[in-house]
């Protein structure tokens, strides 16, 4: 698993996560969220993550706040 913390939340149920030391910030889709909703996530809750490679590129799942 690995730890990052919200940096974004968007009103069409997705948001990035920023991980220390990596350029690029990662998408999550709600439906990725494990033990919160994301009407609960504010920006700047640390998470904890799986990252996974899609045809899009790589995102987030099993997203978990901590």
């Amino acid at each position: 698993m690995m730890e990052g913390t919200i940096k974004n939340l968007t009103d069409k149920g997705f948001g990035f996560i920023t991980i220390e030391g990596e350029e690029k910030d990662l998408f999550f889709h709600k439906n990725e969220l494990k033990g919160v909703t994301y009407e609960e996530l504010k920006v700047g809750d640390k998470v904890s993550f799986e990252k996974t490679d899609s045809p899009k590129g790589p995102n987030a799942t099993n997203v978990t706040r901590i």
